[in-house]
């Protein structure tokens, strides 16, 4: 988990208690500024995951490469 993915997690659950005390209070506006800030949340929680994901399959997808090109430095074939 990447700090991307943290701080969503952290706008998500704050965001949602912002929202719930409007609703129990009846502060429309605490309501969505909690709405915006857990769909804020969510997004860079995404976001965060996709760097993850990204960064995962850019490390994997190096690795043939490399054995490849050290096969074939030392006369074997892949």
């Amino acid at each position: 988990m990447n700090q991307s993915e943290v701080n969503g997690t952290l706008d998500e659950l704050v965001g949602g208690a912002k929202r719930k005390v409007g609703e129990i209070t009846g502060d429309k506006k605490l309501q969505v500024k909690g709405m915006a800030q857990q769909a804020k949340g969510a997004v860079e929680k995404t976001w965060g995951k996709t760097k993850e994901a990204v960064a995962s399959v850019a490390t994997s997808s190096t690795k043939p490469i490399k054995t490849a090109a050290n096969n074939r430095s030392a006369g074997r074939t892949a």
